[in-house]
């Protein structure tokens, strides 16, 4: 195993994206590489109440949790770029401190295929806003009634999975997950991104009971400071 472009890349910088670092990185790159990860798996793991939901009905959205594995993109990024690379994803990324920035083994799918370190955002389980293995049932039950600023839950379920499915790659449970919440939306094409059905039903489901904890932002705080230590690392990491 040798870490992200060693040799005449010494300095280069991989970045491992899941979701929607996949389609909207936000940064420069010299190449982009289909990678797998394992030990990990992409999942609705973290509550979300600013973007998909709000503090008194939160929406769920992705995170890379332990166990199984996970496909996305590995982006290089050469080394002239690395520290303001990793200043734009602590300050994306690190918004509550629900992430870890880390250094895992990805293997490159290329010919022949290459294992490298690559910068990922794994989810802290320790934070309030980690959910845990939720059932699918427990899943859908939030996503269909949930909304935050950047729109309905059951939209970013749909436009992750179309964007997936425009890169190759094939998520199983989530296809499940929306096959639970409804068979309309499981036979869709995700063509306009469903916007329409999912305020539908998000009209229908935002009043219905859910069991969620009580999300508390003085708790939440206490994980800010990982923004600051993802900035410290950047520089670290580019000295």
């Amino acid at each position: 195993m040798k870490e992200a472009g060693s040799s005449r890349k010494t300095h280069d910088l991989w970045v491992f994206g899941y979701g929607s670092l996949m389609w909207r990185p936000g940064f420069q790159f010299e190449e982009v590489r289909r990678a797998t990860l394992v030990g990990y798996r992409r999942c609705f793991c973290l509550y979300s109440t600013h973007h998909r939901g709000n503090e008194e009905r939160p929406g769920l959205v992705l995170g890379l949790d332990r166990g199984g594995t996970c496909q996305g993109l590995a982006f290089r990024v050469p080394a002239e770029r690395r520290l303001e690379t990793l200043e734009y994803l602590a300050a994306r990324e690190q918004v509550s401190g629900a992430y870890r920035d880390t250094l895992v083994p990805v293997t490159l799918e290329c010919e022949p295929r290459q294992d490298v370190f690559a910068l990922a955002y794994i989810v802290e389980r320790r934070h309030p806003s980690y959910a845990g293995r939720l059932s699918l049932a427990d899943q859908a039950r939030l996503i269909r009634g949930a909304c935050g600023i950047s729109g309905p839950n059951l939209d970013y379920l749909i436009n992750t999975l179309a964007h997936l499915d425009s890169l190759g790659i094939h998520e199983p449970e989530l296809r499940r997950l929306l096959a639970v919440i409804g068979a309309h939306f499981a036979r869709g094409r995700f063509g306009n991104g469903g916007s329409t059905g999912a305020a539908a039903l998000l009209k229908i489901c935002r009043h219905l009971p859910v069991d969620v904890p009580h999300l508390k932002l003085g708790e939440r705080r206490r994980f800010i400071h990982r923004r600051q230590i993802s900035a410290w690392a950047a520089r670290s990491r580019s000295t």
